[in-house]
């Protein structure tokens, strides 16, 4: 039933589109709420999507991780439920670390039983999650402008300084953070805060823009495409950004509004991208 329910509620479009020189559109499937993250599990060979399923940082419980095969095709759309907001992924150790609003919420890989959950105190936003080599856990905060660290079983914030411009997407590089900021949106009578690539030093905390530290736009996932460049999706305009450590972009996708935390497969290059508002999920091959 669970199948047969997964071919007619949850399409896989098998897809060319753009020129032979840029990148092409592989699949996307269909029948999601609100894809924010997408993640790689090597063990299992399975991808791990969050789905919010309603309002961004409401608690209503109806928020769940679906897993898919890598050609995009439905294993299970509710594999984990009971989740409120899900959003930013990772995997280590048979352990899936998700971002779950004011939570950091960890989730056996082989059962999808939930472990623990770890409250983050006066947190508004935890956003995306990145583990690094020594298995610290690192999470953003975006509208409070911190960084948490779950280490050694404690999880605490780590860093909250209002250069990170509203934290999104993060990663571990060596010894440092590599953050895609989100900058602001324009509402309440705010106007839009465009925003770029930072650095954090996990030894001193130091905060350093990447490259010209040029704002770019409304940022949220980021990839390592190679060493010293960054494949960055910018939520607001729609849109795939490489980004080299100078600071150079080029624009390489041209979305819809909602691209959201991506991952990237180096071997076959191609690029897996949450359309958040259009509860799809979509793969590229890039050239």
């Amino acid at each position: 039933m669970r199948l047969f329910l997964s071919f007619i509620f949850l399409t896989v479009l098998l897809v060319g589109t753009a020129s032979a020189a840029g990148p092409k559109l592989i699949w996307e499937t269909k029948g999601l709420a609100q894809p924010e993250s997408v993640i790689y599990d090597p063990v299992t060979e399975v991808l791990y999507v969050s789905n919010i399923n309603g309002a961004v940082m409401q608690k209503n419980g109806k928020g769940f991780i679906a897993r898919l095969r890598p050609d995009g095709t439905i294993i299970e759309r509710k594999w984990v439920t009971g989740l409120n907001a899900p959003t930013g992924l990772a995997v280590r150790d048979r352990t899936l670390y998700v971002a779950d609003v004011d939570e950091l919420v960890e989730i056996n890989a082989a059962s999808g039983r939930i472990e623990k959950r770890h409250k983050a105190k006066n947190a508004i936003f935890l956003n995306d999650v990145a583990v690094a080599e020594d298995g610290t856990v690192y999470t953003s905060d975006t509208p409070m402008n911190t960084i948490w660290r779950l280490k050694d079983g404690i999880f605490e914030p780590w860093l909250t300084n209002d250069d990170l411009n509203g934290p999104n997407g993060i990663m571990v590089k060596e010894d440092k953070l590599i953050i895609a900021s989100f900058g602001r949106m324009p509402s309440n009578g705010q106007k839009q805060e465009l925003a770029g690539l930072l650095t954090v030093s996990l030894e001193d905390q130091k905060v350093a823009p990447l490259g010209k530290g040029k704002p770019v736009g409304n940022l949220d996932g980021i990839q390592e495409l190679k060493p010293g460049v960054f494949l960055v999706t910018d939520w607001a305009a729609g849109a795939l950004y490489r980004i080299d450590a100078k600071g150079k972009v080029d624009q390489l996708i041209n979305l819809n509004q909602g691209s959201a935390d991506l991952v990237y497969f180096p071997a076959k290059k191609t690029v897996i991208i949450p359309m958040m508002l259009d509860n799809t999920l979509a793969a590229y091959a890039l050239n």
